[in-house]
């Protein structure tokens, strides 16, 4: 019976999935600890690896070795079959080291951290994938901006001229022998995002699947980070670079997309939110401590600030007494944008089939 392959994984969260579906030997607690996380979406976690498993021939059984720094990366690729990254970096050092690698599996679809041409030379595929949970992301970006937009969180299922009287919408009918009907009850702050000047600050995967949403909607992107991106690919976006400075001074809507780690906390604070143009509205499905959130509240209660979204939330589980929650500007999800589980079962599946697909080649 030959050997089983060995496939490199980074240790990443949601990547230990591959190892539960790929390699026996992972320990019952683990599989136990996922059957439960995908649970209500997926409740038979069992019967979703056996299904993986069948499409998954001469990749199961494996043996994974999960990684999580650049030396334990390194030393696992001596026989390794197969890779698959996140965040790390895979170059010619690594090449090196990998006698037997057939394919690296980007999880993702940027390959900055993969040095494709190198990896061309050995003869070893890059593989990427379109998350769908970055996809989703995008989405629940522009579902809040929408519904801040339109009101909806004010204004949905107020349809009496009592209820909304309540919150400042007095009736008081036009004279229709002259005049159309729409907005009877004299809604003022209602926007549109066409023609808007839309923010992201990073253009990660995320943020670029936001972008190609809102040029949809009309919209104009500007965007900031470290490094700017090559003139043909903006144009190719259709967006536009800027300072950080000068992104919140003419964006309509800002959306931070940054990733976790240390030095970004308080990107957004007191003279940032200062800057932004007054009723300029923040969407923020990254990582909330981005912006500092005494000086966030600020900027609400004096009305510089025109509406705030934002998920995750600052504390988890949320509190029904939190301070965000007395604004009618501001929405507050929990931690659902990403959502459903199956936009990553469904992409380990694939990726699985994928990598079976070339080890067999």
């Amino acid at each position: 019976m030959p050997a089983a392959p060995i496939i490199v994984i980074e240790d990443d969260p949601f990547l230990r999935v591959m190892q539960i579906v790929l390699d026996p030997q992972t320990s019952a607690e683990r599989v136990a600890a996922f059957a439960d996380f995908f649970s209500h979406d997926e409740p038979d976690f069992a019967g979703y690896c056996a299904r993986v498993r069948a499409r998954a021939t001469g990749l199961f059984p494996a043996e994974v070795r999960l990684v999580d720094s650049p030396d334990e990366l390194r030393a696992a690729l001596p026989d390794a079959r197969a890779a698959v990254l996140e965040s790390l970096a895979f170059g010619r050092t690594e090449i090196a080291a990998a006698r037997n690698l057939k394919v690296v599996q980007k999880y993702g679809v940027g390959l900055r951290t993969i040095d494709s041409e190198a990896c061309a030379e050995r003869g070893i595929k890059v593989l990427t994938i379109r998350r769908r949970a970055n996809i989703a992301c995008a989405e629940h970006v522009l579902c809040l901006m929408l519904a801040q937009a339109k009101m909806t969180k004010r204004l949905t299922g107020r349809i009496s001229a009592g209820a909304l009287a309540e919150i400042g919408f007095p009736y008081r009918p036009f004279d229709r022998r002259h005049t159309p009907y729409s907005n009877w009850p004299r809604i003022r702050g209602v926007r549109m995002l066409n023609a808007a000047t839309l923010g992201i600050i990073g253009l990660g995967e995320i943020g670029r699947e936001i972008a190609l949403r809102a040029n949809a909607f009309g919209m104009r992107v500007v965007y900031y980070q470290r490094t700017p991106l090559p003139e043909a690919e903006e144009r190719q976006m259709q967006i536009s670079y800027a300072t950080l400075d000068n992104l919140l001074a003419q964006s309509d809507w800002v959306v931070p997309q940054l990733p976790g780690g240390p030095g970004l906390a308080d990107l957004i604070d007191r003279p940032q939110l200062a800057r932004m143009k007054p009723g300029a509205l923040i969407v923020n499905v990254s990582r909330p401590d981005v912006i500092n959130r005494a000086a966030l509240i600020e900027a609400l209660q004096s009305g510089h600030l025109g509406g705030f979204a934002l998920d995750p939330q600052y504390q988890v589980p949320g509190r029904d007494d939190d301070e965000l929650l007395q604004f009618d500007n501001v929405m507050l999800t929990p931690h659902i944008a990403a959502q459903p589980r199956f936009n990553a079962l469904d992409d380990f599946a694939d990726m699985i089939e994928v990598l079976a697909r070339e080890i067999r080649a």
